[in-house]
């Protein structure tokens, strides 16, 4: 069915990162509208749907791409996928570093690092088995990870403080070099849970087969609303037994969000490709065509507005350029709450206008 690029998985990929902008900078933590929080635990926000949907669209960009290293796993098509792995890797590295470099205290892990494993995971597996084969492959990390967590845990298995996945990090990286924004070593982005993570980019890659091997885009949308139903309410059902939870990656959250990306995908064809309305489309195009650099730089932008930016404000305090910006220019405007909102959407705003110069300037950093 595609003989042309997807303007509507660039268009899901820019509405991502653009959320991800959202959520990532409101002018004060202490602000923040529920929806573009994260669930503290168990359960599934808006927010929650940001980085599942952008490895779900790894998975669907990689079924289009790998078809240039032939059948099979290919020694071109490895080192690429190997060359990928450790750059994305190490972008992940140098962003925890930044601006301080206290190798001692180092976190390891990290959504970069998270993408860079399941995509690199996901792509040797995707490039070496047939469907039938990835879908029990698929099967075996849903299932088996569920029975990790249920026999590796102990007293409350999928609690903060009993589960086996912050158990094993701590033992193999200790907590120096652990998040710890959740008031004890845990790192939601940790070498475990990134095992259910490669599901996520599998269900991607199906989606992508799909999406090609339809007769036409109707038929696509039709098949993906069909199994993007079921296999979000099969998560949503398993989620009775094996809690939706992000930080751990569940196997229901696989299948959830993995449903919803999927029906999300499915309505932006339809909008875009059938109904033929894609002028509003533009500014997330923009975004989704230079995704990497958009999300390293906001990355040290906020950094630098935090740690290495001071001024002055009213009253004689010293404060970071973050504080002064929100306190400044934002609460006057807009008070606390919405003057927070305001400081998120402003900042997509600017970045929208830097990849919005690199569209048209025709650069497309890719690795």
């Amino acid at each position: 069915m595609v003989a042309k690029r997807l303007i509507a998985l660039d268009v899901l990929r820019g509405l991502t990162i653009a959320l991800m902008i959202m959520v990532n900078n409101p002018g004060s933590w202490s602000y923040v509208y529920p929806p573009l929080r994260h669930a503290k635990w168990h359960g599934c926000t808006p927010t929650d749907l940001v980085f599942p949907f952008f490895l779900f669209i790894v998975g669907v960009s990689m079924w289009f791409s790998f078809k240039k290293y032939g059948e099979g796993l290919t020694k071109s098509g490895l080192l690429k996928v190997l060359k990928r792995f450790l750059v994305i890797f190490l972008l992940g590295l140098f962003l925890n570093a930044f601006p301080k470099f206290n190798f001692e205290h180092l976190r390891f892990f990290g959504v970069l690092q998270r993408i860079a494993i399941a995509y690199a995971i996901g792509a040797i597996l995707c490039m070496q088995f047939n469907y039938k084969q990835l879908f029990a492959i698929l099967g075996i990390i849903l299932v088996g990870y569920w029975a990790l967590l249920y026999f590796g845990g102990s007293g409350d298995v999928y609690s903060l403080t009993s589960n086996v996945v912050g158990k094993i990090d701590l033992l193999l990286f200790g907590e120096n070099h652990i998040y710890k924004g959740f008031g004890i070593p845990f790192d939601p982005e940790g070498l475990l849970s990134a095992i259910p993570s490669v599901a996520t980019v599998i269900l991607g890659y199906f989606t992508g087969r799909i999406i090609e091997n339809s007769n036409e885009v109707i038929v696509a949308i039709k098949k993906m609303i069909k199994y993007g139903v079921a296999i979000a309410a099969i998560g949503w059902f398993w989620g009775y037994l094996f809690p939706i939870n992000k930080p751990l990656w569940t196997s229901s959250y696989v299948l959830y969000t993995g449903g919803l990306a999927m029906l999300f995908l499915a309505f932006l064809l339809w909008v875009i490709d059938v109904k033929k309305i894609s002028n509003w489309s533009k500014p997330f195009i923009h975004f989704g065509t230079n995704p990497l650099f958009i999300f390293v730089f906001s990355g040290i932008y906020a950094k630098t507005i935090i740690y290495l930016v001071k001024f002055t404000n009213s009253e004689g305090e010293i404060v970071t350029g973050y504080n002064y910006l929100y306190g400044t220019i934002f609460v006057p405007i807009a008070g606390n709450m919405n003057g927070s909102l305001l400081f998120a959407v402003s900042h997509i705003i600017f970045f929208w206008f830097l990849t919005y110069i690199l569209y048209k300037k025709k650069i497309f950093i890719k690795i």
